[in-house]
């Protein structure tokens, strides 16, 4: 089975619009839809904003639902100076930047026993190359940094950009991948870029969220047709 997340009713609402024979089941206080694209199962789960609700969902769908790869679709801020609103990029890693243990030694987005950045799945980022070059659209890859900040700030942008390489912003992503990768589930992350993470964010954010997320969950469910 086929696990699908997004954080918000935005980046999940094109999905629903797509699947057939679904039925919803509440699990505490999130949402999960299971449904048919295509011939494939998919169960359809709606996290909410943040990286405490991101892996509860994600460890949901893997253990109560059965999901063998989750596939996460949603928006992110842009940090590389080369995208633009609109964009796709996919993670080839993803870090906790908020995670600060210097106390001990440790540099910021690190965790003892796990580590910080977690790899996505190489098999899944191979199939969204495919699909980009099937669609003639232009697909991004690179780091993708998590943290439970809405970054609307261009220092802390500058900051997260340099500390760790990243490509983009958003609040989800790092902490769906660590759960993934303590049941060894392979995982995918695809942001739309809805923001360029400055003084802006906030007023682009809200403009282009719906647009972005409707990008992004298009793509997806082209994924999905080939697994």
């Amino acid at each position: 089975m086929i696990g699908i997340m997004g954080a918000m009713i935005e980046e999940i609402e094109p999905f629903l619009k797509r699947l057939s024979d679904v039925k919803t089941t509440q699990i505490g206080r999130n949402a999960y839809h299971e449904g048919l694209y295509g011939g494939k199962r998919v169960t359809l789960a709606y996290s909410r904003i943040g990286k405490v609700n991101a892996a509860i969902t994600a460890t949901a769908l893997i253990e109560r639902f059965g999901a063998d790869k989750i596939l996460f679709s949603g928006v992110a801020g842009a940090i590389g100076k080369d995208l633009r609103i609109g964009d796709l990029i996919y993670a080839t890693k993803l870090v906790q930047h908020d995670v600060d243990i210097t106390a001990f030694g440790h540099p910021i987005g690190f965790i003892p026993e796990t580590g910080d950045f977690f790899e996505t799945s190489a098999e899944l980022n191979k199939i969204a190359e495919e699909v980009a070059l099937a669609k003639g659209v232009k697909l991004g890859k690179g780091v993708i940094a998590t943290g439970d900040q809405f970054v609307a700030d261009s220092v802390k942008k500058e900051l997260i950009g340099e500390r760790f390489k990243a490509d983009a912003v958003e609040m989800e992503g790092a902490s769906v991948a660590c759960a993934c990768d303590a049941f060894r589930v392979p995982f995918f992350a695809l942001r739309a870029i809805s923001d360029a993470a400055d003084m802006d964010a906030g007023f682009n954010f809200d403009a282009f969220l719906a647009s972005s997320a409707k990008i992004s969950a298009d793509f997806v469910l082209d994924m999905v047709a080939k697994l």
